[in-house]
């Protein structure tokens, strides 16, 4: 047997019967339920498996479901004339349906048996290739949560529960399935997702998952930036990042994401922390309404500590402002691109949003309203606001900028000055657009009688 093999526990298969389950059709995508018959209809086994089966148990409404069966991608590619094999390192079958794509995998094995259809390579602990097939039990031991590892069975609509994920739902905890440090050396990721999802479900992770982190975190900088891009955006945008971040804190693993988010913020400053926790709140919010929201607005928010702080070193050295702006941009983004590939479109926004910060100290007339046509003015209005907790001064000029954006542009001109004077808050106040007066009827006159 192959030495990895050991490092798995024993299944012990429980049934949970339809009418001991919430579980309902109803809740399952039509998609999904199509490739679970057409798979169940041509002999294989089928199964929904992973976060939708626990997060239907849960009452909630997956929008991604999986499939697990023992028919091979080539198999799967057979019956569906809408089906694409992708990936190298773990072999799938995407099912795709308009919008709607169902990944089907086939059972994972421990271990390549003599003669097993498939490969399996291991380098330092991690994995790099896996495509070993093997026994629904295989599987579920394979997977990296217990709460990950059940099963939904289209043939009679139970729940198939080898490791104990069902009591893990109960008691509201995440277990690793296996040695921790083992599989988190194969997978480094597997630390984030498990913030992430305590984050998201409420749950709390098992000391045991987490005793690994602090010694084992750094081998998240080994990972592929791009596949950490992918992960930051589960983090951060799906609707619970406020609570992802803070458990990013508080597992010790925000520093190997976000070194200079964390370096900042450990410097003790509390407004900058507010930005942070208001900024994440509001992106929240927004998902929660059916809002867009963008990637670049939140790495800036999250990158802003150090970018400005970098910024007045550099100006405090004579360095000219707009060129102290734009050394601090370029350093915090390529320092960051090394942990995070952050793509360009992304960090042109983020460059833009902060470079755009000075001149909204700038209240001269010209200046205002060529701020105003900029197209990143909104997004970096938005910033200045969330930078109020740094000041009482600006929140009064966010509180000026909002005041001016209502005014028509007639109004708003006579009351800024055509250049020079003072900048910040103060020309702010001095400068203050004049509010609309209201007519006041005069007293004793009533209008005459129909």
């Amino acid at each position: 047997m192959n030495p990895e093999a050991r490092t798995f526990p024993t299944p012990a298969l429980t049934v949970i019967p339809r009418e001991r389950h919430v579980i309902s059709r109803k809740n399952i995508s039509k998609a999904a339920l199509r490739v679970l018959y057409r798979l169940h209809d041509a002999g294989y086994d089928a199964f929904l498996v992973g976060g939708a089966v626990r997060d239907l148990l849960l009452g909630g409404h997956p929008k991604d479901f999986d499939v697990a069966t023992n028919a091979t991608p080539d198999e799967v590619k057979k019956l569906f004339r809408n089906c694409r094999l992708i990936g190298r390192r773990f072999r799938l079958a995407h099912v795709v349906f308009g919008p709607e794509i169902i990944e089907v995998a086939t059972f994972r094995g421990t271990g390549e048996e003599e003669g097993g259809d498939g490969d399996r390579h291991i380098v330092d602990g991690l994995i790099v290739r896996d495509n070993v097939w093997g026994t629904i039990e295989e599987d579920a031991v394979r997977r990296d949560f217990r709460v990950n590892a059940l099963y939904y069975d289209i043939s009679d609509f139970s729940v198939r529960d080898y490791v104990g994920g069902m009591q893990d739902l109960e008691q509201r905890v995440l277990h690793l399935i296996g040695d921790p440090a083992t599989r988190y050396r194969e997978d480094p990721v597997r630390m984030l997702r498990a913030a992430r999802l305590a984050a998201k479900l409420g749950f709390t992770i098992d000391p045991r998952a987490a005793a690994p982190f602090e010694e084992l975190g750094p081998l998240l900088t080994e990972s592929s930036p791009a596949r950490l891009f992918d992960e930051s955006l589960k983090l951060f945008l799906a609707g619970h990042g406020l609570k992802s971040f803070r458990m990013l804190e508080q597992c010790g693993l925000l520093k190997f994401m976000f070194p200079a988010t964390a370096r900042a913020l450990r410097r003790g400053d509390q407004a900058l922390r507010s930005l942070i926790e208001q900024g994440l709140a509001n992106t929240d919010a927004r998902i929660a309404e059916g809002k867009s929201v963008t990637p670049a607005f939140l790495f800036a928010v999250l990158l802003w500590g150090e970018v400005r702080d970098l910024a007045h070193a550099w100006m405090a050295k004579g360095v000219d402002g707009n060129e102290a702006w734009a050394r601090a941009a370029a350093h915090v983004v390529g320092e960051q691109c090394q942990r995070v590939a952050i793509p360009r479109r992304f960090t042109l926004t983020m460059e833009e949003i902060w470079s755009l910060q000075p001149r909204f100290e700038q209240i001269q007339r010209k200046r205002v309203f060529r701020l105003m046509a900029h197209p990143r003015f909104r997004a970096a209005f938005d910033f200045l606001l969330l930078r109020g907790a740094e000041s009482p001064a600006l929140r009064e000029l966010g509180q000026w900028w909002a005041h001016a954006q209502q005014l028509p542009q007639e109004v708003l001109a006579a009351a800024l000055p055509a250049s020079g004077g003072k900048t910040g808050a103060d020309a702010a106040a001095t400068a203050a657009p004049p509010r609309k007066r209201r007519r006041r009827r005069k007293s004793g006159h009533k209008p005459d009688s129909a």
